[in-house]
């Protein structure tokens, strides 16, 4: 294979660059994280199975089949694939009405889902749509980690108390707890707490111990000895066994059009959080995510999971909380987790039935504490009242309509917050610097010195359709302050990055103006690639040449003004 073929393949799959580097060291914090994942990630399966109204095993083939592809291509160290409760009761609210009451029927549409995810994720990594992920900012992302706290802790406080749990957004599932706290099993609520202490303890005293892990040996033990569900602690349950017919199913035309809304609605539910959920690793262990990459690793789990008869998936945000806090170094981490449920599947599955759910919710309110970071919002408030704005609006929406309505309102005030920027760029009446032949802003500085009979106007962003107007008002506005008679206005560009038509327009529209009022307009510092638009605009029809290398001082010299 030639040194080109071999590089292009290193960039599809990164598992192939990354494992060459592998160090010894990371491969006890890898398989401690793969141990806790695998534990963790299998009830959670067979329970979003039945979020999505399907057989147990159709949860734990999409974990398992998902996961042996994903690592591979992920460019995510923490992230983990799987089932998540929100694509869960998308697919079981979808199928409901259109399967016919035939459950073989349901479970191949649901596995056809899987299959159109693929397809839509490599069309977006194809088309390099990545960096729309971009417009999940630190405020965004800061807002939906608390959020995210929250929504999960609503969740899984109900496990660890043994009382009936909610559905619907946090504030649902908080009421339906707070009603039925009176109901709480002390037995549940020990075994929660205890695991609980056990872990927040154990990772202050003696960080490097596998805490998570311990936990989930010691639960079953106690399961497996003691008459746990005799006391009203409920358990995992039976896990079913063996693996499914490997394949595509056949699908008319008219059940694909029907699916086709539900796969496009899984795919930015699963891009999104995916997303959200790599960026926020890669910015607390300080590497970077390719968008682009994590819409690959997609297409190929969801492959897999709709081949492995499943259901569509996306990262998790608890199950890669549970990873990285178990000491997850490399994805290597979901291959092992992987490795474990497929022997679960074939030979163990008798075993888990012995895990207490109290055990299972501590692990995960134990991943979750940190994510609510107080002291990151009351610094944004100090910061940018807007900003703030922006991180309440997202966690906002994660309590109240799940997790990619938080990431996509925020966004959304993200891209208005953007645009109000663009609209209404940063302008100001430039002045000389004493003794310097620099030009600076005079409004902030008011040492700065006017030149008589000159007026230096900057603005600090391009010059777009959105915008022309404000900057208009701006010029004429600042324009008029002055009380000297002004036969020179120079427009200095160098802070101007890009016009489009109608800058052009507005350009010559202001030399016009100011010709007719008896002011010569100049452009100083004017960028190549302005030029060339001006020019290509047929702004120099009007203004003649725009030069380079014209800095204030050298258009000033030009017309003969001393300063």
């Amino acid at each position: 294979m030639n040194p080109s073929a071999s590089s292009r393949i290193a960039n599809l799959v990164p598992a192939l660059g990354w494992l060459k580097g592998y160090q010894r060291g990371w491969f006890r914090g890898d398989l401690v994280a793969g141990i806790t994942l695998a534990a963790y990630l299998m009830p959670a399966g067979i329970g979003d199975a039945s979020l999505a109204g399907l057989p147990p095993a159709a949860g734990l083939y999409a974990c398992l089949f998902s996961g042996f592809v994903f690592w591979l291509f992920t460019s995510s160290k923490q992230t983990t694939v799987t089932v998540t409760s929100a694509i869960s009761l998308l697919v079981g609210s979808t199928l409901g009405p259109i399967a016919g009451g035939d459950p073989a029927h349901y479970a191949a549409m649901a596995a056809t889902t899987a299959v159109m995810v693929a397809a839509l994720a490599l069309l977006a990594c194809l088309f390099r749509a990545g960096a729309v992920v971009n417009f999940i900012s630190e405020s965004v992302l800061i807002g939906f980690k608390c959020g995210v706290a929250l929504y999960l802790a609503s969740s899984q406080l109900p496990k660890l108390c043994g009382v009936k749990g909610g559905h619907g957004d946090f504030w649902e599932k908080s009421a339906t707890f707070i009603r039925h706290a009176g109901e709480t099993n002390p037995a549940s609520l020990a075994m929660g707490a205890v695991a609980l202490a056990v872990l927040f303890l154990g990772k202050y005293l003696l960080p490097r111990v596998p805490w998570a892990l311990v936990v989930v040996i010691a639960g079953l033990l106690i399961g497996g000895n003691i008459d746990l569900a005799g006391r009203g602690v409920k358990m995992l349950g039976e896990v079913p066994q063996g693996l499914p017919p490997i394949g595509v199913h056949v699908m008319e035309r008219a059940d694909l059009n029907n699916l086709l809304p539900l796969a496009m609605a899984c795919f930015l539910l699963g891009a999104v959080e995916t997303a959200a959920i790599g960026r926020m690793f890669a910015r607390k262990h300080e590497y970077r995510l390719d968008s682009n990459q994590e819409f690959l690793a997609l297409a190929g789990a969801n492959l897999a999971a709709g081949l492995g008869q499943g259901f569509p998936t996306s990262g998790g945000m608890s199950q890669s909380l549970v990873n990285e806090t178990s000491g997850a170094k490399t994805p290597l981490s979901g291959f092992i987790s992987s490795v474990l449920i497929l022997l679960v599947i074939l030979f163990l599955s008798s075993l888990l039935r012995y895990l207490p759910q109290p055990v299972l919710a501590a692990i995960v309110l134990a991943a979750v504490a940190g994510l609510f970071n107080f002291a990151a919002l009351k610094s944004m408030w100090r910061f940018s009242r807007s900003e703030f704005a922006v991180a309440i609006a997202a966690l906002l929406g994660v309590l109240g309509s799940g997790l990619l309505m938080g990431v996509l309102i925020g966004v959304v005030l993200s891209i208005v917050l953007l645009l109000r920027r663009a609209m209404q760029p940063h302008t100001t009446e430039l002045g000389r610097v004493p003794g310097t032949d620099y030009f600076a802003d005079r409004i902030r500085h008011a040492k700065n010195e006017r030149i008589p009979g000159v007026f230096i106007f900057r603005c600090d962003g391009g010059i777009f359709y959105f915008n022309t107007e404000h900057v208009s008002d701006r010029f004429f506005e600042l324009l008029g302050d002055r009380e000297d008679e002004v036969r020179l206005a120079v427009f200095f560009m160098g802070t101007v990055p890009l016009v489009d038509m109608a800058g052009v327009e507005f350009l010559t529209e202001l030399h016009e103006s100011l010709h007719k009022r008896g002011i010569e307009l100049r452009l100083a510092e004017t960028r190549s690639t302005v030029r060339e638009i001006l020019r290509r605009g047929g702004f120099e029809k009007h203004y003649g040449p725009v030069e380079q290398d014209q800095t204030v001082a050298t258009v000033l010299r030009k017309a003969s003004i001393a300063y």
